[in-house]
């Protein structure tokens, strides 16, 4: 089957991500270490990259593990980043290592998802967070953007739920931005036409500059009252391979010692 990689060449696809972070040809040229005229060869297909030249360029470029394999096959090469299902033998440290967080979280809420937002692994603290959600939103492969901001999910219950849609969607305009990737650009236009109240500023924006922590999130979670928490991300900053370089680890913390108390209360399966 034909892919975007085999129909696009190795130097357009490098071009794209040169224009998508913002970088002019003598600026990645100088931190490559190769001239500029070089690379203007490179991108317009006039000179063919090695192998090497693609990983070089790919990572000043911060390209995702993914996209750089797509272009090493664009180029002629073998991929180089293997990409294996998390149930996979070799995987076995990876999925220790996701239990291990959750459940040292705990009594906080943790849920780990994959590049798309789809839910991989929630502690038991979480599950009992969205007990009360449409079933619907909860069955596989169950999105988290969804689950928690449709009006059906967990919005329905978040009290400032204008100022936490504004961070999550930003988190998610960005990752378009960086990405290009079309099934996140679906996503976004998906959850950004959820309803919810207005909010002029864009926290996800203040975060990104250094200004301030995640939002706090308020919800009301049926027999425990309202709770608050603030957000942070975990990620394998070291994953040399595929799945596990697109992991997220979403820990939930108690803003107050009354949501600290409630958690630790919360009725688990």
């Amino acid at each position: 089957m034909a892919t975007a990689s085999s129909q696009t060449g190795a130097g357009a696809l490098l071009r794209d991500w040169r224009m998508r972070r913002r970088r002019t040809q003598l600026d990645l040229a100088l931190d490559a270490g190769i001239s500029a005229r070089h690379l203007s060869f490179v991108e317009t297909g006039r000179s063919r990259p090695s192998a090497e030249m693609v990983l070089l360029l790919a990572e000043q470029l911060e390209v995702p593990f993914r996209e750089r394999n797509q272009m090493l096959l664009a180029a002629g090469f073998a991929p180089l980043f293997p990409e294996r299902s998390l149930d996979d033998p070799e995987m076995a440290p990876v999925r220790e290592a996701l239990d291990v967080l959750l459940a040292a979280h705990e009594p906080n809420p943790a849920v780990v998802v994959d590049r798309g937002w789809n839910l991989v692994a929630a502690n038991s603290t979480m599950a009992a967070l969205v007990t009360w959600v449409d079933p619907a939103l909860l069955e596989p492969p169950a999105n988290v953007m969804r689950i928690g901001l449709h009006p059906k999910g967990m919005a329905a219950g978040i009290v400032n739920l204008g100022e936490v849609r504004a961070y999550f969607v930003g988190r998610l305009e960005r990752q378009v931005a960086l990405s290009g990737d079309e099934g996140l650009a679906a996503l976004l236009e998906e959850v950004a036409g959820y309803p919810a109240p207005p909010y002029e500023h864009d926290p996800a924006s203040e975060v990104a500059a250094g200004n301030v922590l995640a939002p706090m999130m308020r919800l009301r979670v049926p027999g425990a009252g309202e709770l608050s928490f603030f957000f942070t991300v975990a990620t394998f900053g070291t994953a040399v391979e595929v799945t596990a370089s697109e992991l997220s680890i979403e820990l939930g913390f108690p803003a107050d010692a009354a949501s600290a108390e409630a958690l630790r209360k919360l009725p688990r399966r």
